[in-house]
């Protein structure tokens, strides 16, 4: 019981850390919004806590399969935090900031060519949107499809190493809430089919996106990317979706190979012959 409370307030302290990340490091750039910033610091850590510390979560995918959600996290909050010291790069640079700024803009250069995903997402938020803003969101871009590739291939290696039975058995029912085995249909045609869909809109996000946010200012205007913080988090978004849903694509993958090697060895069992 003390492990399973220690254990998601740690994990709650860390989904607040990552909604404040831009506070701290951009501090004075809130504004009049700066009261909604504790109600969401809260909101986050206490959902992050229910469902860590419940028996069984009601919606937090692989709970107990790490290190799938601590992947999932890493990137989020490794795009998090150098979207804000690329933003606070513009006002107060220093030798950290200036390296990833540096780094940014390589990656963000190297990535943004005709048809790219870095590209089309500077298409769609280039409407309204200043030089240094424009300039901020490539080198972001870039980052994060560093990002992305580390966390995609680190969770290869995790299924190559016999994710996620190397720690135990698993459990379906807790570690999926939202997937019901007995609604209907061969559950392993389901989890490879879900697997395909999450596959594909996670590898077209990246140019759906960027879509969606061009129809939204056409809607009812630009994006305020002068504002760091609004810059922040459209460029996690643009960021994380995509990785999150191909890393829940391999993992419904590898759970229907479990379940069908599961179910030949329980076959084959049913079929040896008894023993004399």
């Amino acid at each position: 019981m003390i492990e399973r409370v220690v254990g998601a307030a740690a994990r709650a302290v860390l989904a607040a850390l990552v909604v404040v990340t831009p506070a701290l490091v951009l501090p004075g750039t809130i504004g009049g919004g700066g009261f909604a910033l504790p109600i969401v610091c809260a909101v986050a850590a206490g959902f992050v806590f229910v469902e860590y510390y419940t028996d069984f979560p009601s919606v937090v995918d692989f709970r107990d399969a790490p290190p799938f959600n601590r992947l999932r996290f890493a990137c989020l909050f490794a795009i998090v935090l150098s979207t804000s010291v690329l933003c606070a790069d513009q006002v107060r640079p220093t030798l950290f900031s200036g390296a990833v700024a540096s780094l940014g803009a390589l990656t963000g250069g190297a990535l943004d060519f005709p048809y790219s995903p870095v590209r089309m997402l500077l298409i769609g938020v280039a409407d309204g949107a200043r030089l240094s803003a424009l300039e901020i969101a490539q080198s972001a871009a870039g980052l994060a499809c560093v990002y992305a590739a580390l966390t995609l291939g680190a969770f290869a290696i995790v299924l190559r190493r016999g994710w996620p039975l190397r720690d135990g058995p698993f459990n379906v029912w807790i570690n999926m809430p939202l997937f019901d085995p007995t609604s209907g249909g061969d559950i392993v045609h389901r989890l490879r089919r879900d697997g395909r869909v999450n596959l594909i809109l996670g590898a077209l996000l990246p140019f759906v996106l960027p879509a969606v946010i061009k129809a939204v200012t056409l809607a009812v205007g630009p994006l305020r990317l002068g504002d760091p913080h609004t810059l922040i988090w459209v460029m996690s978004v643009w960021g994380f979706l995509p990785v999150s849903m191909i890393m829940r694509a391999l993992a419904l993958q590898r759970v229907a190979d479990l379940v069908e090697d599961k179910r030949r060895r329980t076959a084959a069992l049913r079929e040896a012959p008894a023993p004399a």
